[in-house]
């Protein structure tokens, strides 16, 4: 199915429930969220490849579960490579005549930033260079939440963490974030896009397209982390908007390698309104600060010229 498809208004939105409640992620979690949205999109026949992460610990508490389709855990690298072979497997079921069509049957593989950007690379590379037909998603809350906000290559410059501590001479993170989207958009794959919570049509929709297309597809879920990034359960959302709002986070969708900008932004607030809300951010200084919002500017007029358009504008602050 082709993936240029119109945005769907709010009550489009599957009223469907594929993602049960009484999972135990915390309050204000955008894994949360995050996984309610793209399970309604699912349907009943869709196999699930989940690596180990906060969203695996949290949603399969034995002898419970949270999830209404077909769920395999693995190991923490592996989600890639195993949702490859269960394409694989399903594609060879079909040529057997064991099952109609392979089609028919969706694999998505689950991953963190942490069993995406890092230690599940590898897996994620081969996944995509072979052309297996399975939606990626990465919840990325940009550290290693699960086993005690260690950072990963998806964590942000400056930012605090357990592993990138503030003294006199570290000051949080001193390596920018990994992009991963440059990375998958080497491999030539039909549909990559980021996606936010605060922005759940658009979000939906790009799962959609993610889901429906034929061969391999990348979606990067935006995903706040309450304890990790210490900020207030209820600021969840507010966040993630701020993100947008300053250019941190462009929302984006590239089709057969065309991009384009769905969320644009014609007046940017200036990065302090998000970095200041933040506890892991607690420690900069106004002159660290600025350093931030010059790589944002650098990133933003980077994102323009790939569009070909102003899609996110100037600082008004």
């Amino acid at each position: 199915m082709g993936v240029n498809k119109p945005i769907k208004v709010l009550w489009d939105i599957p009223r469907e429930e594929r993602f049960a409640p009484g999972h135990s992620m915390c309050q204000g979690c955008g894994a949360a969220i995050t996984m309610r949205h793209l399970a309604k999109i699912m349907d009943k026949n869709t196999i699930i490849a989940m690596g180990t992460g906060c969203v695996e610990v949290t949603t399969t508490l034995f002898p419970r579960t949270s999830w209404r389709n077909p769920w395999i855990h693995l190991a923490f690298e592996n989600t890639a490579a195993v949702a490859s072979g269960v394409e694989a497997a399903l594609k060879a079921l079909s040529r057997k005549k064991i099952i109609d069509d392979s089609r028919r049957i969706k694999v998505v593989a689950i991953a963190g930033d942490g069993g995406t950007f890092d230690i599940g690379l590898q897996s994620l590379s081969g996944m995509l260079e072979r052309r297996h037909n399975v939606m990626y998603v990465v919840y990325d809350n940009e550290a290693y939440m699960n086993t005690g906000i260690q950072r990963s290559s998806a964590t942000p410059y400056g930012a605090w963490t357990t592993t990138t501590p503030i003294g006199t001479k570290l000051r949080g993170k001193p390596q920018p974030k990994k992009d991963i989207i440059t990375i998958a958009l080497a491999h030539g794959i039909p549909y990559i896009a980021t996606a936010n919570i605060a922005y759940p049509v658009d979000m939906v929709e790009k799962f959609r397209k993610a889901y429906e297309v034929d061969g391999p597809s990348l979606v990067h879920v935006y995903s706040p982390c309450t304890p990790g990034w210490r900020i207030r359960n209820e600021h969840t959302i507010e966040v993630a908007r701020l993100a947008v709002q300053t250019g941190v986070w462009v929302q984006l969708e590239i089709i057969e390698g065309e991009p384009r900008v769905t969320i644009k932004v014609p007046r940017r607030k200036h990065v302090r309104h998000y970095l200041r809300i933040q506890g892991r951010f607690r420690h900069l200084t106004d002159s660290d600060i600025e350093t931030i919002q010059k790589m944002v500017d650098e990133y933003v007029e980077k994102i323009n010229k790939w569009v070909g358009e102003e899609a996110i504008g100037p600082v008004v602050e």
